[in-house]
């Protein structure tokens, strides 16, 4: 049974996984979000379109693996998805991994939590994927509610962007739905998300 220490050494765990920061920024700021500030988007787009498109999910098992699906980077750190840093993405896997391990073995008490990031990492069920899937949306959503700003910042091409978004979101055409209408919409007005003005682009 876990007691007290237990319970603030995992909210120490989940205290220094607020300073894990993403390449991306928060809408109307100069910060970049973090990574509970991600996983909690990411678990209330869950809900609400299994809800509103009515999926045939286990909505406990998406809100589950919304919240853990990056939880490992707490000690791994955020890889940017279009780091040129060949080294980076080379030891991404084994650091994550080493970095499951480090939980598991931090909070041995907590099976339910360690059988989430195992399960979600090996992509066996339907929930699992989907999550994968809109965690690659969830991004672009902020991004071009951002005016393209951390697009601008790298210098990355839309093709790139949306190639890897694809790629990455297969399998999934309710999600996909949803890209290809950001992915017109950005389109539309290329030169807003890509040239050198700077500022909010609302969507409309």
């Amino acid at each position: 049974m876990a007691g007290l220490p237990e319970l603030q050494r995992f909210y120490a765990m989940l205290t220094a996984y607020r300073r894990v920061i993403r390449e991306i920024f928060i809408i109307g700021e100069e910060r970049l979000e973090n990574d509970v500030e991600h996983s909690y988007s990411l678990a209330m787009l869950a809900w609400y379109t299994v809800s509103t498109l009515k999926l045939p999910l286990d909505q406990d098992k998406v809100l589950r693996y919304a919240l853990i699906h990056d939880l490992v980077e707490v000690y791994a750190g955020d890889v940017f998805a279009y780091t040129k840093d060949a080294k980076a993405r080379a030891e991404k896997s084994a650091s994550e991994h080493a970095a499951a391990e480090r939980l598991r073995r931090e909070f041995s008490e907590f099976p339910d939590l360690h059988d989430a990031i195992a399960a979600y990492e090996r992509r066996e069920d339907p929930e699992s994927r989907f999550i994968y899937a809109l965690d690659k949306l969830e991004p672009m959503l902020a991004t071009t509610a951002d005016g393209g700003r951390i697009w601008k910042k790298h210098g990355l091409a839309f093709e790139e962007v949306l190639a890897l978004k694809r790629s990455k979101m297969a399998g999934q055409p309710e999600l996909l739905a949803y890209l290809e209408e950001l992915a017109a919409h950005v389109e539309s007005r290329h030169q807003d998300f890509f040239g050198e003005v700077a500022g909010d682009v609302p969507l409309t």
